[in-house]
C-alpha cells in the first residue's frame, strides 16, 4: 500500500459521504485541501487576483453540483480539469462580452442614427439625445443602474455584481431587458 492510497481512500470516503448526504461541510473539507491549487490555476489563466479569488468561489459552486452525481476516482485531477475548463470558459465569455458590448453600443446608438449619419442636424441629434435621456429615466431602477454602469462607466458584469449586489444572471437580464426597452422607447 503506497502513501497515496490512504489519502485517496479518505477522499473517496468524503466524496461518498457528500454524495449521500449533500453536506456542504463535508465537501468543504475536501475542497479546502485544494483551494490554494484552484486559486493558482485561476491566477495562471485569469491573470488577475480579484477575478481568481471570485473564481475559487464560483468553482466551489460548480463542484457542489458536479460532484453530486459524478464518479470521481481522483478528486485532485477532476478538480484541476473543472478549474481549467471554468477558466477557459471565463476567458472566452470575457472576449465575447467585449465584442457583444461593442455590438450593443452600435445597436442602441447607430440603429437610432444618433451619431453616424452626417445628415443629422445638430438640433435633431440634440433631440435624439434628449429622448435617450428621457427613455433612460423611464427604465426600472435596476435596468437603469446596470445600463449606465455597463455602457457609460464601462463596467464588466462582475464589477456590476460587486457594486450592486445583484445576482450575475439578474445583471445580464437587466442589461438585456433595459437595452430592449430603450430601443422600443427610442423608436416610438
Amino acid at each position: 500500500m503506497s502513501s497515496r492510497e490512504p489519502e485517496n481512500t479518505e477522499e473517496q470516503s468524503l466524496i461518498k459521504q457528500y454524495q449521500q448526504s449533500g453536506d456542504l461541510e463535508v465537501l468543504g473539507k475536501l475542497y479546502g485541501k485544494y483551494m490554494h491549487l484552484v486559486y493558482g490555476v485561476c491566477l495562471k489563466y485569469l491573470k488577475n487576483r480579484e477575478n481568481s479569488q471570485d473564481a475559487v468561489t464560483e468553482i466551489f459552486e460548480k463542484v457542489i453540483v458536479g460532484l453530486a452525481d459524478s464518479k470521481v476516482k481522483n478528486f485532485k485531477s477532476w478538480l484541476f480539469v473543472v478549474t481549467k475548463n471554468f477558466c477557459l470558459m471565463k476567458l472566452r465569455s470575457s472576449r465575447y462580452r467585449q465584442e457583444q458590448r461593442q455590438q450593443d453600443i452600435n445597436e442602441v446608438f447607430v440603429e437610432n442614427s444618433l451619431f453616424m449619419h452626417p445628415s443629422h442636424e445638430d438640433g435633431e441629434m440634440e433631440s435624439d439625445l434628449s429622448k435617450l435621456e428621457v427613455c433612460l429615466e423611464q427604465l426600472k431602477l435596476e435596468q437603469k443602474v446596470c445600463i449606465k454602469m455597463f455602457y457609460m462607466d464601462k463596467k464588466t458584469y462582475v464589477e456590476i455584481v460587486d457594486m450592486t449586489s445583484y445576482d450575475l444572471k439578474k445583471v445580464k437580464s437587466y442589461i438585456q431587458n433595459g437595452k430592449r426597452n430603450l430601443r422600443l422607447c427610442m423608436n416610438s
